[in-house]
């Protein structure tokens, strides 16, 4: 195993696998066209909770346990779970902990969590640290609305740019060794990108300078071009994001074609939903991950993913005070693998 600088902040990775996945969403999660990817499909937004904020909670450890189960260990294995989600001190994240026990890093990138705690895993097991980790991220629409918006019984109307709040999860173990079908090949960590926003029911404009910006660094680093891979999947820009990355990625040369992707844009029907823009929150790309790209890389489908989740890093408190938006966007590039560990 060994782990080597290619680039600042930029990484290669040797010898770590993903050992299992696991998605769980909620009912208009699974109306969409991934639908049959999840795992569970939950009847209700308060499924197994009283609140808004219990059942988050209970998605996410239905998930972790479901994942652990899937992986064919028992919570013992498990070294270390880093995990994150939007609401106030990452009350989901640690409050399920007192659950499972482990060892906890609770993380924090908004809707960048999700690869945030996968490039920090697969760096860490990589170096001879842990034997296996388990990454999570988890949001829901009812407990994101209230906090970052409007109450949910005010019934305001939603803009064209707002994105959807996802009800999911999404849980992976990541062990050391090449024994498995998927794994990581290498991983970037973005610089907080401030592109002057300050409307935040327009995620998507936001967060599309950092994703450009990351996705840059990282093929720099890797020697790459983004059709060097089957599928590049940014996490909820959402249609408007996605126009302005081509936009930009245009203005610096940078060539983005049909294979780039976004997990918002593909969680949802945009018109039959009403969804408007897409698909956000740290389980939107958590859960697409968890169920529809990862199957795609584990079957063979497809042999090499960059996976790019985008993350605005701002509060209320600093929306009430007229801050703008800064953003952030991990990078994770992953491979399929022949059975004998060889990288196709």
């Amino acid at each position: 195993m060994s782990i080597t600088q290619i680039g600042q902040g930029s990484y290669e990775i040797q010898d770590v696998s993903v050992a299992a996945t696991a998605a769980i969403g909620g009912p208009k999660e699974g109306q969409g066209p991934l639908g049959s990817y999840f795992d569970e499909i939950w009847p209700s937004e308060t499924h197994k909770g009283e609140s808004f904020e219990e059942a988050e909670r209970a998605l996410t450890e239905d998930t972790m346990e479901l994942v652990v189960k899937k992986a064919n260990i028992s919570w013992e294995d498990i070294d270390l779970v880093m995990g994150g989600d939007l609401l106030d001190q990452l009350v989901s994240t640690n409050f399920s902990a007192r659950r499972h026990q482990r060892p906890l890093l609770g993380l924090f990138s908004a809707c960048a969590v999700f690869t945030q705690g996968l490039g920090l895993a697969a760096t860490m097991l990589s170096d001879k640290g842990p034997r296996s980790v388990l990454v999570t991220a988890v949001s829901h629409h009812m407990a994101a609305e209230r906090q970052f918006r409007f109450p949910i019984e005010l019934g305001y109307q939603r803009t064209p740019t707002a994105a959807w709040t996802a009800t999911a999860a999404g849980a992976v173990v990541l062990v050391a060794g090449a024994r498995h079908p998927v794994g990581i090949e290498a991983v970037t960590f973005g610089r907080v990108v401030d592109f002057g926003s300050k409307n935040p029911n327009d995620m998507g404009s936001a967060m599309a300078p950092a994703a450009l910006d990351t996705i840059q660094r990282h093929c720099a680093a890797t020697a790459t071009t983004l059709q060097d891979y089957d599928a590049v999947y940014t996490g909820d820009l959402g249609v408007i994001g996605i126009k302005l990355l081509t936009l930009l990625g245009g203005e610096r040369g940078l060539n983005i074609d049909e294979r780039v992707r976004d997990c918002g844009q593909s969680l949802y029907h945009l018109v039959e939903q009403d969804v408007h823009n897409g698909g956000s929150g740290p389980g939107c790309s958590a859960s697409v991950f968890s169920g529809y790209l990862y199957r795609r890389l584990q079957v063979g489908q497809w042999h090499r993913l960059l996976f790019v989740a985008t993350g605005a890093l701002f509060s209320p408190t600093t929306y009430q005070q007229g801050e703008s938006i800064p953003c952030i966007a991990h990078a994770v590039s992953l491979t399929h693998r022949e059975p004998g560990g060889t990288t196709l």
